[in-house]
Parts: structure tokens; C-alpha cells; sequence
């Protein structure tokens, strides 16, 4: 019996590991994961971007996942490609999705002042980060964050921004926590919603996300 292929995208700057508490059945299945590449250019466009993406797909008609920016990613690859299924975790369908607070930072040009230094040099800065959370959410940068590279981060923040995208490709699987933070539900037109579920939900309910994924995938033992 042949299995079924399924390729991982991570999120923003994310290494694959933020997909280990992921777990479906490895009789039918074989997973593959995805890491960020370097941009040939601070002018790639993400187009060009997904189609060395591709390049990596050693197989046909695969199921394509992405988190967050990841999410973003596998639609572009799924124009690329014939995809068996596309399914995003904590992300969006379109630009149309976004919150006001991204549609303002895109017109006025404030991600230019995104702390890319701060995240590409996280443990020289973790000695300045005061209270429980933020040193917490430094040791999750730390662990899950594999791409310090400031020009990678610059691009990867515009391209999100500036993603053209307007309508919703068809039969895209869509699953979304309520208390996101980034990408408010709100403002997210349809999904399978996770109950307490915030942008980094793919660590905090990796059970539950796993179980929607068999159910949506028909990837039951």
C-alpha cells in the first residue's frame, strides 16, 4: 500500500521542530519536513521563493501544511504544484484576513522598524528581558527560531505584508486558534476552530491539531 506523502512548512523564522508534538499514524503516512532558505536577495519574490520550495517536493501529489507564514507558503506552492490537500495552521487565506494593525504597518512602512537585530541575536538580548514571560518566550525563541539571519527576516516580514493574494484558493483546510493573537479570529472568514488555541498553538495543542489532521486528511489507522 502506498503511503501518503505530507511536507511540514514551519512558521516565521522556525525551525521544524515546532511540528515534534505532531503525531499521526506512521503506517499509512510518511512525514517530511521543511526549513527555511536563505532569500537569493532581498528581492525575491516569494513566488520565486516557493518554486525553489518545490524543488525540494520529491514526491507526487503530496499534502502540503504550513504555520502561520508557512501557511502563507504552501498556497504559493500549491500553485505550483498538484496538491493532494493544503492545510494552514495559524494563518491566513488572504490579505483580506489580516488585522488593521498589519494593514497599517504595510501603508506606512512601520515593519522597517521591526527589531529584526533583536530576534537575529536573541541571546545577547536575553539578559535584558525582565519579567517570567519574556524570558520564557526568549527560551522558546532560542529552541524553535533557526533562522537568525536579519536579511532572511527583513524579506520574510515584507512578503508577509505585502502578499497579494486576495481570495481564498479552493478546498484549503483552515484551522485556526480563537485566542490568536497575530491573526485575530475575527477577521479569519472560515475555519476549524481550536478552543484556547493562540499563534503558537502548534506546541500547546499538538493533540488536538493532530486529531483534526487525521480526521481532515483521512489519516485514521
Amino acid at each position: 500500500m502506498s503511503k501518503t506523502h505530507i511536507y511540514f512548512v514551519p512558521g516565521l523564522a522556525a525551525n521544524s521542530k515546532i511540528f515534534e508534538y505532531i503525531s499521526l499514524p506512521e503506517k499509512k503516512n510518511e512525514l517530511h519536513f521543511l526549513n527555511w532558505m536563505l532569500p537569493t536577495s532581498i528581492n525575491e519574490s516569494i513566488e520565486e521563493y516557493a518554486q525553489r520550495f518545490c524543488a525540494q517536493i520529491k514526491h507526487k501529489n503530496p499534502i502540503l501544511i504550513g504555520v502561520s507564514f508557512g501557511g502563507i507558503m504552501v498556497q504559493e506552492m500549491s500553485k505550483i504544484i498538484d496538491c493532494k490537500k493544503v492545510i494552514i495552521i495559524s494563518s491566513v487565506k488572504s490579505n483580506k484576513e489580516f488585522p488593521k494593525r498589519l494593514k497599517l504597518a504595510q501603508i506606512t512602512k512601520a515593519y522597517k522598524l521591526f527589531p529584526t537585530k533583536i530576534i537575529a541575536n536573541i541571546e545577547s538580548y536575553k539578559r535584558y528581558f525582565f519579567n517570567d514571560y519574556l524570558k520564557k518566550r526568549a527560551e522558546l525563541y532560542k529552541i524553535y527560531l533557526s533562522v537568525s539571519s536579519k536579511e532572511y527576516l527583513q524579506w520574510a516580514i515584507y512578503n508577509v505584508l505585502h502578499w497579494k493574494q486576495e481570495e481564498s484558493i479552493p478546498n484549503i483546510v483552515h484551522i485556526h486558534g480563537k485566542k490568536d493573537e497575530v491573526f485575530p479570529i475575527k477577521h479569519i472568514k472560515k475555519s476549524i476552530e481550536v478552543e484556547n488555541g493562540t499563534h503558537v498553538m502548534i506546541l500547546y495543542k499538538a493533540k488536538t491539531i493532530s486529531e483534526i489532521l487525521k480526521k481532515e486528511c483521512f489519516l485514521m489507522d
